[in-house]
């Protein structure tokens, strides 16, 4: 009897690339996925796969149509390069960037690393990206109908003061392009972008997005995304700011500088150095801060959960916690492609 798709990746397929440098095996595996759909019955082939369709799956959300609630996380897909191949793979919608104005290479490599004793994996990229305007001209070639939501960021070069006219560009050029919107001030890895979840910052930052939003003729949904290192009074705080300027929604979380309870030793820890930490690790981090959020915040501010999502059950755990849609990373890359069916066949059962 042949193998699960999920145990041909992870027996067969996840060795043999773990032995590999992480940010090389992301570009390989890309470009071979895009390789491989120009292939004839690759379509074919990967819906029997990995596509779950069911009216029961949707959800309306922000005023749109999610064909199911898991999407692929910012981070992933940059640069808007794979947009029609992860549609194929069955998510619901997929987060690009975070872009920046002018294209960066980001921090120095390596900048990538995995834990595989933790199911987790370290990042510190540095909003490396080509620049929106690459991603703006990728977006308008696309053949798939698939939700898609920009995430914004600021160039590591413009010091926070002039930040706004950062996040105002990205706007502009993907307002056309993109059906929601996401401003990333959440990130550890770019320095001092953690001081914008300030109040004062934030609400002024936002306020001034949201001025931009309501003055199109089709205002698109704003969302803001936040760290899982929040305090409560933190959390207070974006939640009077998410009602004061009129947000969306909240994708809780980005991922955690905390090191708390690895198996990883504290020394491989210590080498590997600074980064946000994604992953296993940050599932109940993330759950929790989402379940304050959906206790304080008025219904009408949705909820998109992430951080941690490894397992359908973990999926479900988010979903009942308040999320309205997942989005998943790290669990791609440790469980496959796999993942986004078995949740949504998870989901069905329920």
């Amino acid at each position: 009897m042949p193998k699960p798709t999920a145990a041909v990746y992870k027996e067969l397929l996840r060795p043999l690339l773990f032995k590999l440098d992480p940010e090389n095996v992301h570009h390989l595996t890309t470009s071979a996925l895009k390789t491989a759909y120009q292939l004839p019955l690759a379509k074919t082939i990967s819906k029997n796969l990995f596509q779950v369709e069911d009216k029961r799956l949707e959800r309306k959300v922000f005023g749109l149509t999610f064909p199911n609630p898991v999407g692929l996380a910012a981070g992933f897909d940059k640069d808007a390069r794979m947009i029609d191949e992860f549609a194929e793979l069955g998510f619901g919608f997929i987060e690009i960037g975070t872009l920046t104005p002018k294209p960066q290479s980001g921090n120095p490599k390596p900048r990538l690393f995995r834990l595989p004793q933790d199911g987790a994996i370290i990042n510190r990229m540095g909003f490396n990206n080509e620049g929106v305007e690459k991603a703006v001209e990728r977006l308008r070639s696309r053949k798939s109908n698939v939700i898609v939501g920009g995430n914004i960021g600021k160039n590591k070069v413009t010091p926070n003061e002039q930040a706004l006219q950062d996040y105002l560009l990205c706007f502009d050029a993907l307002y056309d392009v993109v059906d929601y919107f996401v401003v990333n001030v959440s990130s550890p890895n770019t320095p001092d972008l953690r001081a914008l979840q300030e109040k004062e910052p934030l609400l002024e930052l936002l306020s001034n997005l949201q001025n931009r939003n309501q003055g199109k003729a089709r205002p698109k949904p704003l969302l803001l995304k936040i760290a899982p290192d929040l305090n409560h009074a933190q959390l207070d705080d974006i939640v009077e700011i998410a009602v004061q300027t009129n947000l969306s929604g909240v994708i809780a979380t980005n991922t955690t500088i905390s090191r708390a309870g690895l198996q990883t030793s504290a020394q491989a820890v210590e080498a590997i150095g600074m980064g946000g930490l994604s992953g296993k690790p940050l599932t109940h981090a993330s759950t929790e801060v989402l379940k304050y959020l959906r206790q304080n915040l008025p219904e009408q501010v949705r909820l998109v959960g992430v951080g941690g999502i490894m397992t359908p059950e973990d999926a479900l755990e988010k979903l009942n916690a308040g999320a309205d849609l997942v989005q998943l990373y790290t669990g791609f890359i440790y469980e496959g492609p796999s993942l986004i069916k078995r949740i949504n066949q998870r989901l069905l059962q329920k």
